[in-house]
């Protein structure tokens, strides 16, 4: 999975040293939580889409919420999610059409 971050997979961050899978690919994450939140946005992509797996994610933003543009293929999804303080998904919504990732 091709992401745009250099550091946590999530919230690029490059404190911690916590690496797990996720979809065949080895990644990088600061902490567990973010860890939980990656594994938690890519479930629901991958069920609202009915993907079997995601190429490339671009995330932008921060703690209250993020723009993300997965793909697959020629195919792209554009959403908005946000999490708890446990990780776990608060919002999930498909980004309104024109609205950049």
């Amino acid at each position: 999975m091709k992401l745009n971050y250099r550091g946590c997979a999530i919230c690029d961050s490059t404190w911690g040293d916590l690496r797990e899978e996720v979809d065949g690919t080895r990644l990088f994450f600061c902490c567990s939580i973010c860890a939980i939140q990656f594994r938690h946005l890519v479930e629901r992509v991958k069920a609202r889409t009915g993907w079997d797996r995601i190429d490339a994610l671009e995330i932008a933003g921060d703690r209250r919420g993020r723009a993300c543009v997965a793909t697959r293929g020629d195919r792209e999804f554009r959403f908005e999610i946000a999490f708890n303080s446990d990780g776990e998904v608060r919002r999930f919504r498909p980004a309104p059409a024109g609205v950049p990732g």
